[in-house]
């Protein structure tokens, strides 16, 4: 991977170093949201549906969410900024694939992919960078590939940035992420708000969106 931006830098460094304590928090977290793996099931199965190639969870993390998608049926593989992570990610899943690179700039040729997970990944970009990024997405997607967003909502503000625990992260209105992505190339196909839980801050967003 070529050098990276200072910006993109510093969200590296600072996931990577609290590498092991995010993996330990995140590992579980899907089985107490019954709302999360309810839209991750439903991008699963218009993945599968459109039949279009492998999907690419970008922003991975320690993949746990990559490995949930395999279990729902998906031929899928993992991106991350982060070296370290990527490094817990092959770890905890020898038999998946795991790649560290930078979602705005993929090793990836035009209409590789069926399917691309944007889980949390989008929400430290900076708000004017946000369409170079969907542009990326669009270029890996075949027509009708599916992308699925998952993102902090704004609950009727304007995207703001807030104090993410790891780096500076921004809430986005569901409308204003939908529109960019329409302008990107993108339909929407469905949409969910879910108010936070026990120990979360803020509303959480899904967009699920198709490529034209």
């Amino acid at each position: 991977m070529t050098a990276l931006p200072s910006h993109l830098r510093a969200t590296a460094d600072a996931y990577g170093a609290v590498a092991d304590l995010y993996a330990d928090l995140a590992r579980d977290a899907l089985g107490r949201l019954p709302l999360d793996r309810a839209v991750l099931a439903a991008f699963a199965d218009l993945a599968r549906a459109a039949d279009a190639g492998p999907v690419a969870e970008l922003g991975c993390g320690p993949g746990y969410v990559t490995a949930h998608l395999r279990d729902l049926g998906l031929d899928v593989f993992g991106v991350d900024l982060s070296p370290v992570m990527i490094g817990l990610a092959r770890e905890a899943h020898p038999d998946l694939r795991f790649e560290v690179g930078s979602m705005d700039a993929l090793d990836l040729a035009d209409g590789k992919l069926g399917g691309v997970v944007s889980w949390y990944s989008v929400i430290h970009v900076p708000p004017r960078e946000i369409p170079s990024y969907f542009a990326e997405f669009r270029r890996v997607l075949a027509p009708g590939g599916i992308l699925l967003l998952g993102f902090f909502e704004s609950e009727g503000g304007p995207v703001a940035a807030f104090d993410h625990r790891v780096a500076t992260a921004y809430r986005w209105p569901i409308d204003d992420l939908a529109g960019l992505a329409r302008e990107a190339g993108f339909v929407e196909v469905g949409r969910m708000l879910r108010e936070p839980h026990e120990g979360e801050r803020y509303r959480r967003g899904r967009l699920l969106m198709r490529a034209q």
